[in-house]
C-alpha cells in the first residue's frame, strides 16, 4: 500500500500548449521546494523538499504536516460544499442526500451532544452489567463487535487466500487497547512514556467518566491492563504477521474449538451475523488458546471493567467535550504528539468518510474525475506494465521457468483506476439527524451485515477497498490488482496540465503505479499465483535468489536509527520492495517519453532531475517525534524521507543524475546496492 485524500491530476502530454516549456518553468512544482544548503548525496530528501520544511511548521492540530494534508485540506473544502448543500436540500427520508445531510448535522449539533453526555451508551451498558457467566460474556463479544467494539475476538469475511474464488471466516489477534503488543514491553523512551501514561492516567480517567471514584477507578486501571497485557504476550510482532503461510490455519469448527473450548463458537458467529460458518481460517491459533485461559484467569468483573473501557474508548470521539477530549490528549498528544484536535468539521466530514465514503465518493468523481482522465491513467498502467515486464526479461538471476510464471502474473494484474464501475448501496442504512453516536453505531451494524453477507457467495471482484476520493492505493493479491482511487494522482494547487511528464513519471507512475504493481512481487506478494492464490510458483533455486537480495534491504533498512529506534527492516521489507521497484520501473517508462528523449532542462533541472524530484514531492512533508517513534514501532512503512533516500540509495541513475560521489553518506558501494525487480 502506498500510505500516504484529494482531487485527481490530469496526466499531461507534451505539446499540450503552445509554449510549454515557458509553461512549465512558470508553474514548476519542484523548484520552489529545494534547499539548496543541503547536499543531494548526503540527504536528498532534505536537498528535494528542505525549502518547503523550513516554511510550513507542522500546525498544532496535527502529527504530520505533508502533501497528503495539503490534498486532504482541498478534500475537505470538497466535502464541505457537498454536506451544506445535502443539509438545506430538504431531500426525502432514505436518500443519500438525506443521509450526508442529516449525519453531517448530528456530528456537528454539540448542544445536543453534550445534553445526552454518556446516555447513547447506556443500552450497551446494560449489557454488560447483565453478564453472569461465561457464555453471556462471549455473548457480549459478539454483540459488541457488532457495533464496532474491539474485543478479544476479530473476524472478517474475506477471500480464502488459497482459493480466492471462495469467501471465509476469518479470525485474528485483536483485543488490546494500545496500538500493538510491543507497547507493553518495549522500553524505549516513547514506548515507556506512552504505556505509562496509559495506566497511570488514562485508563484511570475513563474508569472515572464511567462513575467509579478515584480508588476504584485505579483497581479496574490495573485490572484491565493486566487483562491486556496477558492478550498482548500471546500476541505476534508486526515482522511476524507479514508470514502468509504463518498465518494461515484453516481449520472446522470442531478444530477451533479445540484452541478456545470454552467459547460456543457457532453462537458467538450466529450473534454477529456469521451465520452457517463450518469452517474458518485462523491468523494467530496461540492468541485464541490465550483467549481460553484469559477467560478462567480473570473475574467476570475483570472482564466486565474491560468491556466497559472499551465500549467508551470506542465512541469517545463522538461523545461529549470532556470524554472526546481525554481521548484526544491520550491518543492524539501522548501517541503523536499534536498540540491540539482539528476543528470540528474536519472531524465530523472525517468521520462521515468512513460511514459512507462511496455516497460521497459517487459526487465527487462527478464533479473532479472526468472519463477522460480516467482512460490517461489507465494508459499509464499499461506504460508501467510494459516497463515491468521489459525488466523481468532482463534479470539474470531468474530462471526462464519462473520468468514464464511472472510473465503471467503481470498480465493477469487487474488495474481499477479512478472510482468503481458499480456503487455500494446504501439504502440499508439509516442516519438520524439527532443520533450523532446512534449513527455511527448503525453504520457499524450495516458494515458488519454487509461483510457477513459474503459468505457463500462469489467473490465480487468489482468491489473497492477505498473511497475514490482516498489519497492512498492499495494491491490486493487474493485478486491480483491494483486499485488506484481518483484522488492520488493530486498535485495540491498546480493545474494539471502545468506539469511536465518528469514529474509526472516520478510523482503518478513510480510512487504509485509502479510501487502497487511491484507489491505483486514483493516478499509477501509473490507467493500468490495470477489467480490470486497463496501457491508456490517459483522454482526453490530462484525463491533463494530473491530472498538473498531482498536480506540485503532489510539490512539496509535495518542500519537507519530515527530518534532512538532502528527501522525494523523486515516488518517494512515489501513497503521498501515496492518503492524501489516502483522507482526503477518507472523511470525506464519515463526513459521513453519525448521529455526524457529530448533532454531539455527545466530551471536548470535535467529530465531525469526532475523524475527523482518528482517522486520526492510525493513524500514531502514532516512528523512529530513522537509520530515518527509509533510509526517504526507499529507502521510496515519506513518514515517519508527514509522512502526516498534509502531506495534511491540503490539505483545507479540517481547517482549519476546528481554526482553523488563516494564519502557521500547516501553513498552505497555498488556491489552492496540492492537490485531486485
Amino acid at each position: 500500500m502506498r500510505l500516504i485524500t484529494g482531487v485527481a491530476m490530469t496526466v499531461v502530454l507534451l505539446g499540450a500548449c503552445k509554449d510549454e516549456q515557458k509553461t512549465y518553468e512558470e508553474n514548476d512544482v519542484l523548484i520552489n521546494n529545494i534547499d539548496k544548503s543541503a547536499k543531494p548525496g548526503d540527504d536528498f530528501f532534505k536537498y528535494a523538499n528542505g525549502a518547503w520544511l523550513k516554511k510550513n511548521p507542522i500546525p498544532a492540530a496535527y502529527s504530520a504536516w505533508s502533501i497528503f494534508n495539503l490534498v486532504q485540506e482541498d478534500l475537505r473544502n470538497k466535502m464541505l460544499k457537498i454536506n451544506e448543500e445535502a443539509m438545506k436540500a430538504n431531500a426525502a427520508k432514505g436518500s443519500n442526500t438525506q443521509k450526508i445531510g442529516d449525519f453531517y448535522y448530528s456530528g456537528m449539533d454539540t448542544v445536543n451532544i453534550e445534553k445526552l453526555g454518556l446516555s447513547p451508551l447506556k443500552g450497551q451498558l446494560a449489557k454488560i452489567d447483565a453478564i453472569h457467566d461465561t457464555k453471556s460474556l462471549v455473548d457480549e463479544f459478539a454483540d459488541l463487535l457488532t457495533i464496532g467494539v474491539n474485543t478479544p475476538i476479530g473476524a472478517y469475511a474475506g477471500q480464502d487466500e488459497r482459493n480466492s474464488e471462495k469467501i471465509m471466516l476469518q479470525l485474528y489477534q485483536t483485543g488490546i487497547g494500545l496500538p500493538n503488543r510491543d507497547y507493553y514491553f518495549k522500553n524505549d523512551e516513547h514506548t515507556a512514556a506512552v504505556r505509562n501514561d496509559y495506566q497511570q492516567k488514562h485508563l484511570p480517567a475513563l474508569f472515572k467518566f464511567l462513575g467509579n471514584n478515584d480508588d476504584a477507578a485505579k483497581k479496574a486501571a490495573g485490572q484491565t491492563y493486566n487483562l491486556e497485557k496477558f492478550l498482548a504476550d500471546s500476541s505476534r510482532t508486526l515482522e511476524n504477521l507479514r508470514d502468509p503461510y504463518h498465518n494461515y490455519n484453516k481449520m472446522p469448527l470442531v478444530g477451533l474449538s479445540k484452541l478456545s473450548p470454552l467459547v460456543d463458537w457457532k453462537t458467538t458467529f450466529n450473534n454477529a451475523y456469521y451465520e452457517k460458518v463450518d469452517s474458518v481460517i485462523v491468523g494467530q491459533p496461540e492468541y485464541l488458546r490465550a483467549v481460553n485461559t484469559a477467560l478462567t484467569k480473570f473475574s467476570l468483573d475483570d472482564w466486565k471493567n474491560y468491556l466497559r473501557k472499551n465500549l467508551l474508548e470506542e465512541f469517545s470521539p463522538y461523545l461529549n467535550k470532556t470524554v472526546a477530549d481525554e481521548n484526544f490528549r491520550f491518543y492524539g498528544t501522548v501517541i503523536s504528539g499534536r498540540k491540539e484536535q482539528l476543528p470540528r468539521w474536519k472531524r465530523v466530514l472525517d468521520i462521515e468518510e468512513n460511514v459512507m465514503g462511496e455516497v460521497l465518493g459517487q459526487i465527487f468523481v462527478k464533479e473532479y474525475f472526468p472519463e477522460k482522465t480516467k482512460k490517461r491513467y489507465e494508459d499509464m498502467v499499461e506504460a508501467v506494465r510494459t516497463s515491468f515486464k521489459e525488466h523481468i526479461d532482463k534479470l539474470d538471476w531468474m530462471s526462464a521457468a519462473t520468468k514464464k510464471r511472472a510473465y503471467e502474473k503481470l498480465a493477469k494484474v487487474y488495474p481499477k483506476v479512478g472510482y468503481p464501475d458499480h456503487w455500494r448501496d446504501y439504502s440499508g442504512l439509516d442516519i438520524d439527524k439527532q443520533k450523532y453516536v446512534q449513527n455511527i453505531m448503525n453504520s457499524a451494524k450495516f458494515d458488519r451485515k454487509f461483510n457477513a453477507s459474503k459468505l457463500g457467495k462469489p467473490v465480487d471482484r468489482t468491489e473497492w477497498g477505498m473511497t475514490p476520493q482516498t489519497y492512498n492505493a492499495y494491491y490486493n493479491p487474493s485478486n491480483n490488482e491494483i486499485v488506484l482511487p481518483a484522488a492520488i494522482f493530486t498535485v495540491p494547487g498546480t493545474a494539471d496540465d502545468k506539469i511536465d511528464d518528469a514529474v509526472v513519471y516520478g510523482y503518478g507512475a513510480a510512487s504509485t503505479i509502479g510501487h502497487e504493481i511491484t507489491h505483486g512481487f514483493d516478499d509477501e506478494g509473490r507467493q500468490f499465483d495470477e489467480k490470486g492464490n497463496l501457491k508456490p510458483w517459483w522454482t526453490p533455486q530462484d525463491s533463494a535468489k530473491f530472498t538473498s537480495r531482498a536480506d540485503m534491504l532489510v539490512k539496509q533498512f535495518n542500519g537507519y536509527q530515527v530518534n532512538d529506534l532502528h527501522v525494523n527492516g523486515k516488518a517494512t521489507l515489501g513497503e521498501n520492495i515496492a518503492d524501489l521497484g516502483g522507482i526503477v520501473i518507472g523511470l525506464d517508462a519515463f526513459k521513453k517519453t519525448k521529455q526524457y528523449k529530448e533532454g531539455k532542462t527545466i530551471n536548470g533541472l535535467t529530465p531525469i532531475q526532475r523524475y527523482f524530484l518528482g517522486y520526492s514531492l510525493g513524500w514531502l512533508g514532516h512528523s512529530r517525534k513522537e509520530t515518527i517513534s509509533n510509526q517504526i514501532l507499529t507502521d510496515v512503512h519506513s518514515p517519508n524521507f527514509l522512502r526516498v533516500n534509502g531506495p534511491f540509495s540503490d539505483v545507479p541513475e540517481f547517482y549519476e543524475a546528481f554526482g553523488i560521489k563516494k564519502g557521500d553518506k547516501m553513498w552505497i558501494d555498488p556491489d552492496k546496492r540492492v537490485k531486485i525487480w
